[in-house]
């Protein structure tokens, strides 16, 4: 086993997937939660990108699990993208709160 493959490992918040143009990038788990409304698990994750407005690029998926096997699968449904938007900023206005009251 390589020393990047043991680092990949000790780092649970951290995944390695491919982009757009299928090469290997680094992304970091923001958020994974289950929703009773759909039953389905979800992963909110970013790269640490910007885009055009400074803003940090974040990004959705399904997470499927099959045994050792996890798998991210595209959210294509408005409701479901709405669901990770509130659960999000939910978790966005809980730290601003606990930063506030510190």
């Amino acid at each position: 086993m390589t020393k990047e493959k043991k680092k990949e490992e000790l780092i649970p918040d951290v995944f390695f997937g491919l982009d757009e143009n299928d090469e290997k990038k680094v992304y970091y788990k923001l958020l994974e939660f289950s929703s009773e409304e759909t039953g389905k698990d979800y992963i909110a994750y970013t790269d640490y990108s910007e885009d055009d407005e400074k803003n940090t690029k974040a990004y959705g998926a399904i997470v499927t699990k099959d045994g050792d096997t996890i798998k991210l699968d595209p959210i294509e449904d408005e409701r479901e993208w709405k669901i990770i938007e509130v659960t999000l900023e939910a978790l966005q206005d809980s730290g601003t709160s606990e930063e506030t009251e510190a």
